[in-house]
Order: C-alpha cells, then structure tokens, then sequence
C-alpha cells in the first residue's frame, strides 16, 4: 500500500521498512500494520487536534507536568506555539505512561520509538497471528469473563501502585491476546496523586468494565472494586498483590458538626489574636483597639 505521509521519516531513518496495511482508525489516531526488519508491528499515527473527536479536557491535563514556564504560559494563553506544546505533551503522554506501565508489570503494548507524532509499538496478536480483537468485538462464556474481569482489575490495581489511572478504559481499548486482555490508548491517562478526578475516572473505568464483563456474568455488575482499591491507595496500604472482594461499605457516620464549627471558631480566635499582637507591636495599644474583635478586647 502507499505510505502514509506520517509515516515516510521513518522509513528514511531505517526504524520502518514497509507498511503493510492499515489496522484501524480512532477517535485519535489511526493505525497501521508495518514491518520492521523481521518483526512485525504496529504505528499508531495521532491525528492533528482539530481532527480528533476525542478533546484533550481540562480534567485530564490536571496535575500533568510541562517543561518550563514559558511553555506552561503558552499553553494557558492557547497560542499557536503553546497549541503545539500542548499537542506534543499530549502526544508523549502516552510514550511516558506506557513505559511506566511496562516496567511496572502492566500487561500493554511494549513501545519501540516515537518520532514525529507517530508511536511504533508491539502488534498485539491473536492465537493464530492475526491482530488481536477488542473485547467489543467478542463473545465470552460467563466464566471467561470473570476470569478477565478479574485480570483487568489487577491490571487497574498494578496502574495504580504506578501512580496511575487510564481515564478512559472501556471495552474499545482493551484487546483480547492469547495470554488475556491488553490494555491500549493511554494518551489520556493522569497522575493519580496530581489529579483530583482521579477517583471519578478510577471509578468510571472500574464501572466500565464490571458493565462489560457483566453482560457474561451479571453479578460482576455490583462489585464495587474502585472504592476499595482507592481506599487502601489513600492509606498507602495498596500493593500489587493485595486482596480484593469487591465489596466496599460507604462511611455511615455523621460528621460531628459541632465538633468542626468549634475548630472553626478556634481557629477564628487564633488569628484574631495574632492580628491584635501584630497591630499593638506595629501601632500601640492605642491603635490595636481599632483592630481587636470586641470579644478579644
């Protein structure tokens, strides 16, 4: 087939030396087949922003880091030099998160190289070599799908030991392979300490795949393995291993409101006293009377 625009600096570098047919097109980049000296793989070529359906959302851009300020303020203002920078950060989000999640035992695609805006990677196969399908395009029997239900919530709990929740997962980016589900499309993934739609987008990737695999086997439809996992992520007590029921109870107890509005009001005392103590060392006790609450007068 004709190469792709995209695709042609890196065949002139030597990392491609042919493509061989197109794998598929998505709301963010389209993919192909391609050789690689005797490997087969795969190069995910990312659409330009105004040409992608999904938007890069102030949600999950929360928390992620730029390299200088000048590009941080470039990027706020939208100009066209801070739209590039946004676009590559986006871009390289993906790079970034895929190699922390190899390393730390997520099962996605292996990444090679990344040049120009496009991803070359490992081609994710089927049993008899044919590119693997995602978990939309399958059928599984209910005990399948609660065996891959329960590979992906490790897989999310392994994300999450890294520091990191996929934003986006649902049953389009999860490919089935003869060893079990791969996890792909990471561009949107965020810091799970930096953001604060962490959880939300935890909760919505642990909801999305307990409604997929619910199909099969219904009750994995009420499991609640977000909140638990996310619970034991805030005390620091979260390992790759640690043990999950999927059972989760919500906090039950009043908040003890008297309780707060006491520390409110000590709290209020507190500085009113450190603004009496400043305007008399500053003015005279003269002047601080001006100042002083009259209940600290």
């Amino acid at each position: 087939m004709k190469t792709p625009k995209r695709i042609e600096p890196l065949i002139e570098d030597g990392l491609v030396d042919e493509v061989l047919r197109p794998l598929m097109s998505g709301k963010e980049a389209a993919v192909y087949v391609v050789r690689c000296g005797s490997e087969v793989r795969c190069a995910k070529v990312y659409k330009e922003a105004n040409k992608r359906s999904f938007r890069q959302a102030a949600e999950y851009q929360e928390g992620r880091k730029v390299r200088n300020s000048r590009q941080a303020r470039a990027m706020a203002k939208g100009s066209k030099y801070g739209r590039k920078e946004a676009e590559d950060a986006w871009q390289n989000a993906e790079v970034a998160a895929l190699f922390r999640l190899a390393a730390a035992g997520v099962r996605v695609p292996k990444p090679y190289d990344f040049q120009d805006g496009v991803l070359l990677m490992e081609l994710v196969t089927d049993a008899d070599g044919d590119a693997a399908p995602r978990l939309n395009d399958v059928h599984l029997e209910a005990e399948d799908a609660r065996a891959f239900h329960a590979f992906v919530i490790r897989q999310i709990v392994l994300m999450l030991c890294a520091g990191m929740v996929h934003g986006d997962l649902s049953e389009f980016n999860v490919l089935l392979g003869p060893d079990g589900p791969v996890i792909i499309d990471l561009p949107q993934a965020v810091d799970a300490a930096a953001n604060n739609h962490a959880f939300s987008m935890l909760q919505r990737d642990v909801d999305n795949m307990a409604h997929y695999f619910g199909r099969f086997a219904p009750e994995l439809k009420s499991t609640r393995y977000a909140q638990e996992m996310w619970a034991l992520y805030e005390a620091g007590e979260l390992l790759p291993d640690s043990p999950l029921t999927g059972v989760f109870e919500d906090d039950e107890h009043e908040a003890d409101v008297t309780g707060v509005m006491r520390e409110i009001d000590a709290a209020r005392m507190d500085d009113a006293r450190r603004r009496a103590a400043r305007a008399e060392a500053e003015h005279g006790p003269a002047k601080a009377e001006e100042v002083t609450p009259p209940w600290l007068q």
